[in-house]
This record gives C-alpha cells, structure tokens and sequence, in this order.
C-alpha cells in the first residue's frame, strides 16, 4: 500500500465472503487493480485475505461460510457486499473494466454534487462503485 510518514493507515476494514474467493481476488487484482497485501489460506479456502487500494484503504476478505442469523455471527452471504471505492483515474478504470467484459450496473456519468462514477457487478454479485467523491472535509 502507498503510505507516507504523513498518512496512517486505515482503520476502517469493510468486509466481505466469497464462494470462490481465489477467483474473487483474481479478479480484484488483476481486473479492478486492488494490491494483494497478504492471503492466507487454510487448505483449498482462504481464510483471511487483505487487498489494498492503490490510492488509499483497503478490503478484507475470505471464503464464506455458512451464514447464520444468531447473534455474533460475522458471516456474510456472498454476494451482499456493496463498496464505493475513491480513485482519481475512474475514466481509465471504466475503460479498462468495460475492455474487460466487467458487468456495467450504471455507466460512467457527472453527478451533480462534483463526482464523476460508475458502477459495476462482480463475479460474486458485490457491487462496486467508482467514483472521484473523496467525501466532505472534516470541519
């Protein structure tokens, strides 16, 4: 991950399971362009995987396991999983996932409060959105 001295790291993990999470991360890093930072695996599933954001954050993930409702439960189903991701290069991103056959749910367009985004499904059914919006300064 590209850290400075001046910036810490995250500290905010969104999370999410996949039925194929080996295939998922492929299709993180070699389509979208996440960082492998570090998988672990536990024989044939991946038991912890941390991928970083070129530009900043990251997500964790793992293989799913069975969901279940009780309290205490981290368990995700897959495909539950939705993200905004902030990159200042979202024309190229979109051009390279729409070369890649990537599913478009919205098309890449100007918002009306500054932002330039687009969204997309991934092989698991996340969705993603991408987008210029780094959110409002703290006051």
């Amino acid at each position: 991950m590209n850290t400075t001295q001046n910036t810490p790291p995250p500290t905010v993990w969104p999370t999410l399971q996949a039925d194929d999470a080996p295939a998922l991360i492929d299709f993180l890093v070699g389509t979208v362009g996440f960082l492998r930072t570090a998988v672990h695996e536990d024989g044939d599933r991946v038991a912890h995987a941390q991928l970083d954001w070129p530009e900043g954050g990251g997500i964790m993930l793992g293989s799913a396991k069975p969901v279940d409702d009780e309290a205490g439960n981290w368990s995700l189903r897959p495909g539950s999983f939705g993200c905004y991701v902030v990159t200042a290069r979202v024309d190229e991103l979109y051009g390279r996932l729409v070369d890649a056959g990537v599913k478009i749910l919205r098309e890449i367009e100007d918002q009306p409060y500054g932002s330039r985004e687009f969204a997309v499904l991934d092989p698991e059914g996340n969705k993603w959105s991408f987008g210029t919006y780094a959110g409002e300064p703290r006051g």
